[in-house]
């Protein structure tokens, strides 16, 4: 219950960030380099690549200043947001969010697990359910800038959940992944990655 709190005070702490106002008609043009790796409507075809089509705005410019900024490392990505303005990457964001996401399946023998873990969490090990910020539906919460996660690669996911084991990121969110990627085994983690790859709204 306490972790549950915790997720919803720096969500509501999240939503008093302001953030430039985006435009996804302008943004559509902006993201052409992008295409590449995350597909020309966000649905990236490689699974090492997140799908950005759905994804909260408010999140994605976070993410987008993160990584031009230097506060996120992503190595793919080095150089291409060089001398991107606040109003590009909002713009971005806003391109992104207006696109419809896609769904892929999950593991038939990791669901039941995957399932467990994504609605209940793990008790024993304290780690609380991905739905209390993740919504019930894998729908995110745009307004307290918490990921939308449905249809998500799983092998991306399971990418993302490993790094946070190693990775130090300083902004509450990160911070809380942390913790609970550290309590999690690799198992787990592959069966909530299979069953997030496999859920819609």
């Amino acid at each position: 219950m306490k972790k549950v709190i915790v997720c919803l005070m720096i969500g509501l702490g999240w939503m008093g960030f302001a953030h430039a106002a985006g435009d996804a008609e302008s943004g559509q043009g902006k993201v052409a380099v992008c295409s590449g790796c995350h597909g020309a409507d966000g649905n990236s075809m490689i699974p090492m690549f997140p799908k950005l089509a759905g994804q909260g705005e408010l999140y994605l410019v976070n993410q987008l200043k993160a990584i031009r900024d230097g506060a996120r490392n992503v190595p793919q990505m080095t150089g291409i947001l060089t001398g991107r303005t606040d109003q590009d990457l909002a713009d971005m964001g806003a391109f992104y969010a207006s696109q419809k996401g896609t769904v892929g399946a999950t593991d038939p023998e990791l669901f039941e697990l995957g399932q467990q873990i994504y609605r209940a969490g793990i008790a024993t090990k304290g780690v609380a359910a991905c739905a209390a910020c993740h919504s019930p539906t894998g729908g995110g919460n745009a307004q307290a800038g918490f990921p939308a996660l449905g249809g998500q690669h799983a092998n991306y996911i399971v990418s993302q959940l490993k790094a946070y084991r190693t990775e130090t990121r300083n902004n509450g969110q990160a911070i809380m992944m942390q913790q609970v990627a550290a309590l999690m085994s690799d198992k787990e983690i592959e069966a909530v990655a299979s069953y997030i790859q496999g859920l819609s709204e």
